[in-house]
This record gives C-alpha cells, structure tokens and sequence, in this order.
C-alpha cells in the first residue's frame, strides 16, 4: 500500500510539472488604447483680453476620463459623451495674443483581468490650432 501512495504521489507530481504549473509566461503588457480625434473646437478662436468661456471639443473616441489639453497641460474636463468635452478657460488664459495647441488624452487604464491583462496605454489625439487674436 505504501509502494501504491508513494507511486501516485510521483505521478501527481510528474503531471503537474508537465502541465507547466507555476512557468506560464502571462503576456501583462497594456495594450494600445482608443486614440482620441478631435474634429472641431467651438469656438475655434477667440479675442485677446477677452472674457472667460467655454470651450467645445468635439470629436471621436472620447473616454469617460479623458482630458483636454491647452498646450500640453491637462485641464479640468467636464465629459459629455464619447464625441464631445468641454473645458472652461478662464480670462487669465487668454490674456495675451498667442496660439494654443489642443489635444485630447485617454489616460491609461490597469489591467483587471487575470495577472493584471487588459490594460490600455494612455492615448493622444493629434493637435488642433486654437488662435488668441
């Protein structure tokens, strides 16, 4: 009887080192996320001095958390849909003659799968021209 247990004990052992228990290379690396457009902002220009506004960023694959970005710096978004943000700019901003680049990010996201699979890395859109006149 001790032969027979000390046998299936092996086998047991032997089984679970050819199914490879414990080496499984899980791939864990973010995958490319949703790469925002913009298409149009609204309004598109505005006057130098001029007064505080908001500003419309209307375009494609907009995630729940994305922000929009006057010339490169985050600003605090205010999500609509999946088409369209908005932003408020205030006086200060527009102060002086200038030309702003727009962007739009989708943040990354961790991964909440097994072993931590299905992330998405954080995505820019391309710029968009705003004018300060």
């Amino acid at each position: 009887m001790k032969t027979v247990c000390s046998f299936l004990l092996l086998v047991a052992i032997g089984i679970t080192l050819a199914c490879g228990y414990g080496s499984k290379n899980y791939n864990t690396s973010p995958a490319a996320g949703a790469v925002p457009a913009i298409s149009e902002l609204s309004p598109d220009n505005t006057n130098a001095g001029g007064s505080a506004f908001a500003l419309t960023v209307n375009g494609s694959n907009f995630g729940s958390n994305a922000k929009v970005n006057w010339n490169g710096v985050g600003q605090n978004t205010t999500f609509v849909s999946g088409n369209q943000l908005v932003i408020s700019i205030p006086a200060a901003m527009i102060a002086a003659p200038a030309t702003v680049q727009i962007t739009v990010t989708n943040p990354a996201t961790t991964g909440t799968g097994p072993y931590g699979m299905g992330g998405a890395l954080a995505e820019t859109s391309k710029a968009v021209t705003f004018s300060v006149n």
